[in-house]
């Protein structure tokens, strides 16, 4: 395996044969480094709201349904004008050369090859026009962590437009690092440079930890930023970090174009809810007037299921999509997107669910 600055870095390329996302984990482990597995799987203080993420999906049940007359399910679906194979997206995650030395290039090749939507971070490891070469033309969105400097902002935006971003996702729950331990006992610095921050008065990220560059970061969001980057770009504006009907409504009324239901993969506040759980409220309060999109947790074809049918449009994953980049770089990421379309599908059948318009209106119950 290719080593940078030290750090080695895998270099597969291959199709995998998956039992379940979970179990990608433990594979992942054996192959990146310890520092890279910490910041990649880690979750804040003794992540309680990183595990509940996953096991809150418990609190809903499909309703199965037998005498629908379908067959052959569809995962095809049409969001914020895109024509997508799959509900199931890139969440944006960071540094993803920590995984695989192509990094967000190969999850961009591996979500094109899928027809699924691909996200990247401000902090990717690739730049914004390499990241989106990459894709080949596949719709992709760029996530902008808010810096205290406005010229970097609109400089970024500026490179997001220029290689055919098809939406801006700010995130807003970000404004200073949740206390994540697994980083504080590797000592973890970032050993590879993030492309993005190059040329700029941050730095490129190299030898710095998260908490480091979260502090160039903006710590004040408010609703006229959101107005404030709604009318710079042009492109739609997702907010991500939503997790309560308030701020949803809030950023609808800044402008915002869609919603992202998250926390963060449960690496910001812990002790908060799983996802999941507030999904449904804040789906309620949008009341369709804006996509939603949602993540944290989902590690099934079922759980891509119940957050369609709690009021989501689209479902994000990361980490497992990072563990199968690491396993087996673009052929990895699309193994791991065909798996849960795979469960996905199962799943819609057995629910009487032909389309993913079906499932939006299927009956659950919320225990």
């Amino acid at each position: 395996m290719p080593i940078f600055n030290g750090y080695e870095q895998s270099d597969r390329e291959q199709k995998l044969n998956i039992l379940n996302l979970p179990s990608l984990e433990a594979e992942a482990r054996k192959i990146i480094p310890t520092g890279g597995f910490g910041y990649i799987s880690g979750g804040s203080e003794d992540e309680w709201t990183l595990h509940e993420n996953t096991s809150a999906f418990n609190h809903i049940q499909i309703i199965p349904r037998a005498l629908t007359n379908i067959d052959q399910p569809s995962t095809n679906t049409k969001v914020f004008g895109l024509n997508l194979k799959t509900p199931i997206m890139m969440a944006p995650a960071a540094a993803q050369g920590l995984a695989h030395s192509r990094g967000e290039k190969a999850t961009a090749e591996g979500l094109a090859e899928v027809g699924g939507l691909m996200a990247q971070s401000t902090y990717s490891s690739t730049s914004i026009a390499d990241t989106a070469a990459a894709g080949n033309g596949a719709p992709q969105f760029f996530q902008l962590y808010m810096s205290k400097d406005w010229e970097f902002n609109y400089s970024l935006l500026d490179e997001a437009v220029k290689a055919g971003a098809k939406g801006i996702i700010l995130t807003v729950d970000a404004t200073v690092d949740g206390y994540r331990e697994s980083d504080i006992i590797n000592n973890f610095q970032f050993p590879i440079p993030m492309a993005n921050l190059a040329k700029f008065s941050e730095g490129d990220g190299k030898g710095k930890g998260i908490m480091e560059i979260y502090a160039a970061a903006a710590q004040k969001i408010s609703p006229d930023d959101v107005r404030r980057i709604v009318k710079y770009t042009k492109l739609p504006v997702i907010v991500k970090g939503i997790e309560s009907a308030e701020d949803a409504l809030l950023a609808i009324g800044a402008g915002a174009e869609g919603i992202y239901v998250s926390n963060h993969g449960g690496r910001q506040l812990n002790g908060g809810p799983a996802s999941i759980d507030v999904l449904h409220d804040v789906a309620k309060a949008v009341n369709h007037q804006v996509p939603v999109i949602f993540d944290s947790g989902v590690r099934r074809g079922s759980h891509v299921f119940k957050a369609l049918a709690s009021g989501a449009d689209l479902v994000a994953l990361a980490r497992p999509i990072i563990y199968g980049l690491a396993l087996g770089g673009a052929k990895g990421v699309s193994s791991v997107i065909n798996q849960l379309n795979d469960e996905l599908k199962i799943d819609m059948q057995l629910a009487g669910t032909k389309t993913i318009e079906d499932v939006k209106k299927a009956k659950i119950l919320r225990k």
